[in-house]
């Protein structure tokens, strides 16, 4: 009820047109059984889990008009953009990136592990982030496009909440946007590290931004949905 009131009282700087949605690393190489995170040992089922609430989401941010914005984590075939360190960690977890897998080399870009998944394919003209680290924003012109686009609030969902989704988050908040991470369209390797993830965003006065579930964000969005004259519909 808090959220409501206070999207109620947004003005149209901090309306549905200064909003993007970021879908976080919905690849086949971390959410199939033949992919990376398979590999490692992470429980895939609990990170597809996830799909049919981010589906939700992505349906409704684009009736909206909200820029939408996908990741994808990957390397060059070269692995010129993998620190050595990311790639012995890679090694000793039984994975090592590039290496040959039933997709193609793991974590690659232009394999089919490495794309995203078809439930959550992105349409013509929406974004998609390359990036080679954990975090979005790291070597990639996310911040710039969010600029150009008069971005001010981030939703946040996709995969793994206590890694990747945690380390945009956090880039975001350093960065000054608000931010939204939608708790149940996020998954984590395992239930504790999921719920400690999403309870460590809420200390200090909600320290980087709010946890809402995707039946509240969706809600939000179609209420407060701009029509082409910036009026709220």
């Amino acid at each position: 009820l808090k959220f409501m009131k206070e999207m109620q009282n947004m003005n149209q700087r901090d309306s549905s047109e200064s909003t993007a949605l970021i879908i976080i690393d919905m690849q086949r190489d971390f959410c199939v059984s033949e992919g990376y995170a398979a590999k490692v040992g992470v429980d895939v089922q609990r990170l597809s889990s996830v799909i049919s609430n981010i589906r939700v989401l992505l349906d409704t941010a684009r009736q909206a008009g909200l820029l939408v914005i996908h990741t994808r984590e990957g390397h060059l075939p070269d692995l010129s953009d993998c620190h050595p360190a990311k790639l012995l960690r890679s090694e000793l977890a039984g994975a090592p990136i590039g290496h040959k897998g039933p997709m193609g080399r793991l974590l690659i870009r232009g394999e089919y592990g490495h794309d995203i998944i078809d439930e959550l394919k992105p349409m013509d003209g929406e974004i998609i982030i390359d990036k080679p680290g954990y975090g979005s924003f790291y070597r990639t012109n996310l911040e710039a496009l969010l600029e150009k686009h008069g971005i001010h609030r981030i939703i946040l969902c996709g995969v793994t909440t206590e890694v990747c989704v945690h380390s945009t988050l956090r880039e975001a908040v350093d960065r000054g946007y608000q931010c939204i991470t939608v708790g149940d369209a996020c998954a984590a390797s395992n239930p504790e590290l999921q719920q400690a993830a999403l309870d460590i965003i809420s200390v200090e006065g909600r320290i980087f931004g709010r946890v809402m579930t995707t039946e509240e964000v969706c809600s939000a969005i179609s209420r407060h949905t701009l029509n082409s004259a910036g009026a709220t519909t």
